[in-house]
């Protein structure tokens, strides 16, 4: 994914916990913690302005577009290669293709 969510710099930002946020705002720590990490695929917007509020910052400083890599790049380490594209040199094909 393009997107990159970077509440975690935001909470370092207010020394707040994932814990101590989840209470303020009242989200499951589990589902805040999925936030934090980027293993989600949609925020509700009451959701955004909830954080934004307690963190007292902006949409776009927790929410950056980094666009498409190069090329010429490959992608970072905790990237998966896309259905369409084919295994790098160093990787081994999926037996499951």
């Amino acid at each position: 994914m393009n997107i990159q969510i970077n509440l975690d710099v935001e909470m370092a930002k207010n020394k707040i916990s994932l814990k101590e946020l989840s209470q303020r705002i009242g989200i499951s720590m589990t589902n805040l913690s999925l936030l934090k990490t980027g293993r989600v695929k949609a925020i509700r917007f009451s959701t955004l302005e909830a954080i934004c509020k307690e963190l007292g910052c902006q949409p776009g400083d927790i929410l950056e577009y980094v666009g498409e890599p190069s090329a010429n790049e490959e992608p970072s380490a905790n990237e998966e290669p896309s259905a369409n594209e084919e295994p790098s040199a160093n990787e081994e094909p999926s037996a499951n293709k």
